[in-house]
């Protein structure tokens, strides 16, 4: 499975807030946005804190993909 952050930056855009805005009230690191911005995974301590501050559900913040399956050169 993958995750996208995507709803997170959706939820920004429509509340009109900034990433600094929300790394500075939820209290997490520049390097927890870094890795928020580039679509790595972080720990559930990360995203509760940013769902406590934006007061919504993980599930409002990310969302998840099935993996893609490896292509078969074979015919």
């Amino acid at each position: 499975m993958r995750i996208s952050y995507n709803p997170l930056w959706k939820m920004l855009i429509d509340r009109g807030m900034k990433k600094k805005e929300l790394r500075e009230l939820s209290g997490i690191s520049t390097a927890s946005m870094a890795k928020l911005g580039k679509g790595d995974n972080i720990t559930t301590d990360v995203l509760l804190r940013i769902c406590t501050a934006l007061n919504c559900q993980i599930s409002d913040i990310l969302e998840t993909f099935p993996d893609e399956e490896p292509k078969n050169n074979e015919e």
